[in-house]
């Protein structure tokens, strides 16, 4: 019997009762203040490992690698080495705890200001015999002459396929799909709700599917305007045939208007996604405005309501058209008050932390930031909430669930790293 579940959980709620509010109460009438620009310095990440104790778990947290600049993503591979996404541009190979100091050639050219660049990867689910790898990267229109400022172009959101034999390079590298979401170029249209700049909000994390395709979002660009109109694929969740054609039973196949991978509609910035095989649920995590980031599940052909509903509050102050409720539209599981900065999830089915069996583990960006252990109810809503590892002063960008049951940790820094989760003594 989960003893936590039936005595902590309760006093977990109580303290969150704010949190409940925001996801059944009335909206605030008037936005929050406005914060300081951009995140504060990070302190210097040691060296652990560290002994925590969780309200489940003691934990021993060691550090894997330093060395990484913004790591975005990662995948497990069959021989236990890591391949690591850098946001910069640059791949990665972890071998037996080893980060090689020379990155894997073969990449495209990335778009690469602010927080564009090299996002996720995932492994075909036949990697080891095909040794064929995806990932999502931001592209700069193919027209732009060598040398143009990027704040001069339009850029969208692409995904490679490559083949990775384990050597020094990729080979057969090709972009089996581009997003009809270009962006960037002056002069600029006028934008409703003080919306930021166009090198952001390009979603970027991919999903392999228990049906075999390939779930890709694609953010917003703070374009939001955009993203309820069904002809292009701002704002909304994708999902591919492994050679980046739309399947044929996607929801909007046929439909005059539509773009035929759409999978649902109404998203800003989605910076997390993760199915459980048990279930086959499909989770995702967003970015809202202030005190709208969201955890959402993913059902086909929804639509979840950006830029029209959110529970969060415009940059600018202008009032949302809708905040919950709205007819037509899917609510998300969770929203963040005041703010979530949410990154990647992963549902723990793993051997490891027995306790922490079907719980949402979500990488938070916040300050201070926080491994989030969200519990679910066996129909999908958040019944509890634990915030851990807060004392190591990292933003946390991914979390993965190693096939040993380990959980992975990447930190979103300039000096990034990789943690590692296993029970404590």
């Amino acid at each position: 019997m989960r003893i936590w579940t039936a005595l902590v959980v309760g006093v977990a709620l109580a303290s969150l009762g704010g949190a409940l509010s925001a996801q059944t109460g009335p909206a605030p009438a008037a936005a929050p203040p406005l914060q300081r620009q951009g995140p504060p310095p990070t302190a210097e990440l040691g060296d652990g490992p560290w002994e925590l104790q969780s309200q489940e778990a003691k934990l021993h947290v060691e550090v894997v690698t330093k060395g990484l600049d913004h790591p975005w993503g990662m995948a497990f591979l069959p021989d236990g080495s890591i391949l690591v996404t850098e946001r910069p541009g640059r791949l990665r190979v972890i071998r037996n705890g080893v980060l090689d100091p020379t990155p894997i050639a073969g990449l495209p050219a990335i778009y690469a200001p602010g927080i564009a660049g090299l996002t996720d990867i995932v492994l075909d689910p036949n990697f080891a015999s095909n040794r064929l790898i995806y990932l999502a990267y931001s592209k700069a229109a193919p027209d732009t002459p060598a040398g143009t400022s990027p704040a001069q172009t339009d850029a969208t959101l692409a995904v490679m396929r490559a083949k990775w034999d384990g050597g020094s390079t990729l080979t057969e590298v090709e972009d089996i799909f581009i997003a009809d979401a270009w962006y960037g170029k002056p002069p600029l249209p006028p934008k409703c709700c003080g919306q930021g700049p166009a090198s952001g909000s390009f979603g970027g994390r991919l999903a392999i599917g228990p049906d075999g395709k390939l779930y890709v979002t694609s953010g917003d660009r703070n374009f939001g305007e955009r993203v309820q109109d069904p002809s292009n694929h701002f704002g909304k969740i994708l999902r591919l045939n492994l050679d980046g054609s739309a399947p044929a039973d996607n929801p909007f196949v046929g439909r005059a208007g539509y773009k035929p991978e759409i999978w649902t509609i109404g998203h800003r910035n989605q910076l997390g996604l993760t199915f459980d095989a048990p279930t086959g649920r499909l989770w995702e995590s967003e970015f809202g405005p202030r005190g709208g980031d969201e955890v959402n599940l993913i059902t086909k052909g929804g639509n979840y309501g950006w830029i029209d509903v959110t529970q969060g509050h415009h940059y600018n102050g202008e009032p949302a058209k809708g905040i919950r409720g709205v007819t037509g539209m899917t609510d998300p599981v969770w929203a963040f008050p005041p703010s979530g900065n949410p990154g990647n999830i992963a549902i723990y089915r793993g051997s490891a932390f027995g306790p922490w069996q079907g719980d949402l583990l979500l990488a938070n960006m916040s300050r201070p930031s926080s491994l989030l252990r969200m519990v679910i109810s066996s129909d999908g809503h958040v019944i509890g909430m634990e915030r851990m590892l807060e004392n190591l002063g990292q933003r946390f960008r991914d979390v993965r669930v190693a096939p040993d049951g380990s959980v992975y940790l990447l930190t979103d820094e300039t000096a990034g790293a990789i943690l590692r989760i296993t029970p404590g003594s």
